[in-house]
């Protein structure tokens, strides 16, 4: 049965989706925006801080449903700008630094709230 993840960490969705679902031992994540819960908006800073938030994000969904960082399968990464890639990868690379998911990276025209990046993965439950 499919189950519906909330993280109270994770900022509230912009839209009808949910954080994330889950069925059997599979998590799979709605895009993950560089979006501050306790501050209320996007956060400033660039691409780095705005990666370093959306992974934030994206962990704290992957707790929610028992699993994490260390458990994930695969990203895709959208970029609003792929000029912006190596500065992202840096930022990437300190949440993920062994045994790394596989990932897909590439720009698109716009992002939500006219944010630079958004990150989405499937993982598995950790047993």
């Amino acid at each position: 049965m499919k189950t519906i993840i909330t993280s109270a960490a994770a900022p509230d969705a912009i839209g009808p989706y949910s954080h994330g679902t889950a069925y059997g031992d599979l998590i799979f994540t709605s895009g993950q925006l560089p979006v501050c819960k306790q501050l209320g908006g996007v956060v400033e800073g660039g691409i780095a801080a705005q990666t370093r938030q959306s992974l934030e994000n994206l962990r704290s969904v992957l707790e929610a449903a028992g699993g994490s960082l260390d458990t994930v399968l695969k990203t895709t990464c959208y970029l609003a700008e792929i000029s912006d890639f190596a500065q992202f990868n840096a930022v990437y690379k300190d949440y993920f630094q062994k045994d790394c998911p596989a990932r897909s990276c590439f720009a698109v025209k716009d992002l939500p709230m006219g944010v630079k990046v958004e990150i989405e993965a499937i993982a598995h439950i950790a047993r």
